[in-house]
């Protein structure tokens, strides 16, 4: 059915194309034949060299540098910091650009709630005062019971070993001696009676002694005898029983005053610790009182910020490192703590930050020279140097655009004229190297194919694809150490498919790091002159 269908439509074009007049058909023929010759002839040859941008290769003077903006900045100054713990609302604050002398009032900052605090504090402080004094007095107290309890068990010692010696020695021997004159004495009176009753018992015989009288010799007899017996029992008891009973109970007391002044000694040490802890403690507390008072009072002092040199006033929000994210200072505004607020140059010297992209590292060493343009001083040229190049990106510009890499590097330069103040723009060009005679080309027409540099050159015939050598670049020309010569043109935006060309940035990066020749000459530093 489609080549049915075909078929007709081809015969009823044929049809329409013999029914056109014969010069309409020539008209058509010599138009198709045209654009087929331009077609095949563009196909062979390439587009013409009217239609193709392209660049001439140069040769002469070529300056390898980098220019970016920066700020100027003192190289030596005192920084004057928010020292006050927490937030806090400034009340005053010095004009910028004033010449201020060593303790003048730069900055004053809201005490109030301070100063609360601080009669709050002072109650807590003598409270902890009294209670210091309060455990001294214990403790001298405490001291004074002890000695006393001290010396009454000491006393008290003392008795019991003389209590112990004086029976021993003098009560003991004492009774036995009473005892024995008793018995002797007893003995004597028995002997006496018992004679007496012999006398008696012969006179009763011859009736001269009445029978009463005999029987009161006879009860006087027993009554010795008794009392001999009883005194003999009493030194026996003396000597076996009441004698050791006493000694014992002497050696016990003698035992347990030594236990009682043991027990007031180890109580008098634990008083006196406990008084002393409690002393030691309650003057680290009044310490910690009186610390907690004076860091209020310094905070207050504090919250009138000197200035601690003379110079001239600069505010950190204005030349800081943070100057674009940092509200401006002004009366009114809540500053925290660290936080930097004035700067004070301290010397003549300045310097220039400046921010470099992370491509053109590479080409940087310290003691590149460097012109540097400032901003109010359009028709001044100042010379310095690469003094430090960045470690790290800088963390604020990373923070704002992850994919913006940017190094600070400082420039030192001689700033004697006074004509320069800290936070002023500037334009830096550090120059890397500079050639009196140099081949180069604009940097876009050089791609890296397969890793190496490559450019298309323009011939009668077309572009023509030729590797080269290739040196550092300006970001705007490229200086190429062969494969080129002067006067040649090359291609700007070469025909090649995008599959086979190495992405910009390592094509940038492979040029940056091609080196170059012994024989460059670096651009001396010199002083301050001109444009």
């Amino acid at each position: 059915m489609n080549i049915q269908l075909k078929t007709v439509l081809d015969a009823r074009w044929l049809r329409a194309w013999r029914r056109w007049p014969w010069w309409l058909r020539a008209l058509l023929g010599g138009v198709l034949l045209l654009t087929l010759w331009a077609v095949v002839g563009h196909l062979r040859h390439g587009p013409d060299a009217e239609d193709v941008p392209v660049g001439v290769v140069q040769s002469g003077p070529l300056a390898i540098n980098i220019t970016e903006v920066g700020t100027i900045q003192s190289r030596d100054k005192v920084v004057v910091r928010n020292e006050v713990e927490g937030r806090n609302t400034i009340i005053s604050l010095i004009e910028e650009g004033k010449t201020v002398r060593k303790d003048d009032l730069l900055v004053e900052l809201d005490a109030s709630d301070f100063q609360k605090r601080q009669a709050e504090q002072q109650i807590l402080v003598e409270n902890a005062e009294s209670a210091v004094i309060q455990a001294r007095e214990n403790l001298a107290l405490v001291l004074n019971q002890n000695q006393a309890a001290l010396d009454q068990t000491a006393v008290d010692a003392q008795f019991a070993g003389l209590e112990l010696v004086k029976y021993e020695q003098g009560e003991l021997p004492q009774e036995i001696q009473k005892l024995e004159a008793q018995i002797t004495l007893a003995r004597e009176e028995m002997q006496r009676v018992g004679d007496k009753l012999e006398w008696s018992r012969k006179l009763a015989k011859d009736g001269y002694v009445t029978r009463m009288e005999l029987q009161a010799d006879e009860l006087a007899v027993k009554k010795c005898e008794l009392d001999l017996q009883l005194a003999l029992r009493a030194l026996t008891v003396l000597k076996e029983y009441a004698s050791v009973q006493k000694m014992t109970k002497l050696r016990s007391d003698i035992n347990q005053t030594g236990l009682a002044v043991e027990r007031a000694k180890r109580k008098a040490v634990a008083d006196q610790t406990r008084a002393e802890t409690d002393l030691r403690a309650r003057k680290q507390e009044y310490e910690r009182q009186k610390t907690k008072l004076d860091h209020i009072v310094d905070q207050i002092a504090k919250c009138r910020i000197l200035a601690p040199t003379d110079g001239l006033v600069v505010y950190a929000s204005t030349a800081g490192p943070r100057r674009g994210q940092m509200e401006p200072l002004r009366a009114g505004l809540d500053v925290y703590e660290r936080q930097d607020l004035i700067y004070i140059p301290t010397a003549a010297s300045m310097i220039a930050e400046v921010k470099i992209q992370e491509a053109s590292l590479t080409k940087l060493r310290a003691g590149l020279p460097v012109r540097l343009k400032v901003d109010v001083l359009p028709n001044r040229i100042f010379w310095g140097q690469l003094e430090k190049i960045g470690v790290m990106p800088d963390a604020v510009d990373a923070w704002l655009n992850p994919d913006l890499k940017l190094y600070t590097c400082t420039v030192t330069f001689d700033a004697a004229s006074g004509e320069l103040r800290p936070g002023m723009g500037c334009q830096a060009e550090i120059i890397i190297e500079e050639y009196d005679q140099a081949v180069f080309v604009p940097v876009q027409s050089v791609l890296r194919i397969k890793g190496r540099p490559t450019v298309f050159v323009m011939t009668p015939g077309g572009p023509l694809e030729r590797p080269v050598e290739v040196g550092l670049d300006n970001n705007r020309m490229i200086r190429i150490l062969s494969g080129l010569k002067p006067g040649e043109k090359v291609l700007l935006n070469p025909p090649l498919p995008l599959a086979s060309v190495e992405d910009e940035g390592s094509a940038k990066e492979a040029r940056s790091r091609a080196q170059p020749p012994a024989k460059a000459k670096t651009a001396p530093p010199g002083k301050a002159g001109d444009a």
